[in-house]
């Protein structure tokens, strides 16, 4: 029985009237935001289906619309996925060159998988590389490279696949940019509540230029993507998980009404969480890729404890920060950081079982004494015989690549700021050829050279629609709280606010793939709420539905229009010329 008293217990739903600045505000429009019932402030129910009258609209029977109801969970982010995969896919292995930086990275890949560890290549070895790849031998002299071997290692199972070619070195990098994006629809739908929101997050990845050009690119950072989208994904469902054992745990009044329970609420063991261990294995190989995944490793690690006070709270703990940090911290901990560290260290195994590595024997013959500097910063010399050989030699490899990150000041002609990343200020250009007249795809008609190029540059329309969508998750978060929108800002923080740490650094604007997905459900938030909150007339949602349809045909429309200088399809320099908007992306 609902209670009408004025200090109805908590997780009841009451009558009492809103403040008198709430009513005064009706007439504006304003409506009072409900209280959910207990469980569904846990654990929100889906988004329900399109009524009869809709079905009926298309002619579609209501056994069919049952059916399509109950495949669209998967169905919906599947076929996104397959729109995603043809365009990843196709002529995967043009242009047939080694573009940008898969000259190390392809090279590097190829080293790892038959021999274990990176050669120094010849410098002029890349035009005999594509001329005929069988007549070119690994070399067995060490080579030293600045990042983890993790992504490398992916690279060079896909050669072993499909050879030392442009697209069997490209081919696993597509694999996961596809991936990423059926994860993205799932993604999506949890955080939103909504299989179409979820499928359009998906979509709108699909039709990002920037993802697209890295999908068909031999480069780590779109393999450091996948597995921070990956981790994000399982904290996501674990948050859901561990939020529905604390809703079952709590007690059930005679009306079947889930009621708080403070003590309960503080002393509750949530249990093994598995969700929680593959998001520390994904960060894990998120950090065997590339350096900065962990910034993610640290920001998602304190994103889930967050989660853990917030769902404590919610069941009335009375000091939820005291149980989380009795109760949660330490499997979180555990559960996360030695588990990533591990997976660090166990991607570093092909170096561990030769004797030929760079640096690998570094230890030996130095009567245990410690680096001579930790992180590029010189120490004293003490004993460290009780350390095993292999891992003081790894931890000095790795004091001086960090030395070398940091000291990475030399100019470059596509280095970038990155508080111009988020306007598209510096594009890369990692292909780019002028064929003439009657060559390669250029018309005998054209009086010019035409021009052929592969441009890292995100969908203009998204980027610059992502700039107004995070100041809008912005004000979700800081002024409604919404968690939602937390969690969006989390993966951009995580992805992009270190890089204005080392704005001396030579660094690039393809780094920001990695907080591309995070880009895309900050726009479907924003789409979201111009379709409308729950219980909008018709009218409004019709208004809403032409507003946010024309923000997306606008947003695959601009993806078709850039589509040559994504794929390095031959055209007529005007036409090339046409597609610079910026004076800086040429």
């Amino acid at each position: 029985m609902t209670s009408t008293a004025p200090h109805a217990p908590h997780g009841q739903a009451t009558h009492e009237e809103p403040p008198s600045w709430q009513r005064r505000l009706r007439r504006f429009g304003h409506v009072p935001r409900r209280q959910a019932d207990l469980r569904d402030r846990l654990v929100p129910p889906y988004v329900r289906p399109p009524g009869p009258h809709l079905w009926s609209m298309l002619h579609i029977s209501p056994a069919l619309a049952d059916r399509l109801m109950r495949i669209a969970p998967w169905g919906g982010p599947l076929l996104v996925t397959l729109v995603a995969a043809l365009l990843r896919f196709w002529q995967l292995g043009s242009p047939k060159a080694v573009i940008f930086d898969e000259t190390y990275y392809a090279k590097d890949a190829w080293a790892l998988v038959n021999q274990g560890y990176e050669g120094s290549w010849p410098k002029d070895i890349d035009k005999r590389l594509l001329a005929n790849p069988d007549l070119v031998s690994v070399p067995t002299d060490p080579g030293y490279v600045v990042h983890p071997p993790a992504g490398k290692w992916l690279i060079g199972w896909g050669e072993q696949l499909f050879g030392f070619t442009p697209f069997g070195w490209r081919v696993a990098v597509a694999v996961l940019g596809v991936l990423s994006i059926l994860i993205l629809c799932r993604i999506g739908r949890r955080l939103f509540r909504s299989t179409f929101l979820g499928c359009l997050a998906g979509l709108l990845l699909a039709v990002d230029g920037l993802h697209f050009v890295m999908s068909r690119t031999a480069l780590l950072d779109q393999v450091l993507m996948f597995f921070v989208l990956a981790a994000f994904g399982c904290l996501l469902v674990d948050r859901d998980h561990s939020r529905r054992r604390l809703a079952d745990a709590l007690p059930v009044d005679a009306d079947g009404v889930l009621r708080p329970d403070a003590r309960l609420a503080e002393t509750l063991r949530l249990g093994l969480r598995p969700w929680r261990l593959a998001a520390g294995l994904c960060l894990g190989l998120a950090f065997a890729t590339k350096w900065s995944g962990l910034y993610t490793l640290v920001v998602f690690c304190l994103l889930t404890v967050v989660w853990d006070v917030a769902a404590r709270r919610t069941a009335s703990a009375r000091h939820p920060y005291k149980a989380v940090l009795k109760r949660d911290v330490l499997p979180a901990f555990v559960s996360t950081v030695p588990v990533a560290l591990l997976t660090y260290l166990a991607s570093w195994t092909g170096w561990l079982v030769t004797d030929k590595g760079y640096f690998r024997d570094w230890a030996k013959g130095r009567e245990g004494l410690s680096p001579d500097r930790v992180l590029g910063i010189p120490l004293p010399q003490f004993d460290m015989s009780w350390v095993p050989e292999w891992l003081r030699s790894l931890w000095h490899y790795e004091s001086e690549v960090y030395s070398f990150h940091i000291q990475l000041t030399s100019g470059h002609t596509y280095e970038s700021n990155p508080w111009s990343w988020i306007v598209l200020g510096r594009p890369v250009s990692y292909f780019y050829e002028s064929p003439g007249p009657g060559t390669d795809g250029c018309p005998v008609t054209e009086t010019e050279k035409c021009a052929r190029e592969v441009l890292a540059l995100g969908t203009p329309m998204l980027w610059w629609a992502a700039a107004f969508a995070l100041l809008y998750v912005l004000y979700r978060w800081f002024f409604r709280r919404d968690w939602r929108a937390g969690a969006i800002l989390a993966g951009v923080v995580a992805g992009w606010l270190p890089w204005f740490l080392y704005q001396e650094r030579t660094i690039f604007f393809f780094y920001a793939v990695v907080f591309v997905p995070f880009l895309c459900l900050a726009v479907v938030m924003m789409i979201g709420a111009i379709l409308g909150p729950p219980g909008s007339d018709e009218r409004r949602r019709a208004v809403g539905a032409i507003g946010a349809g024309v923000l997306v045909l606008l947003i695959i429309w601009n993806f078709i229009y850039f589509w040559p200088i994504y794929t390095g399809t031959t055209m007529p320099i005007g036409e090339w010329r046409h597609r610079m908007w910026l004076d800086t992306w040429i």
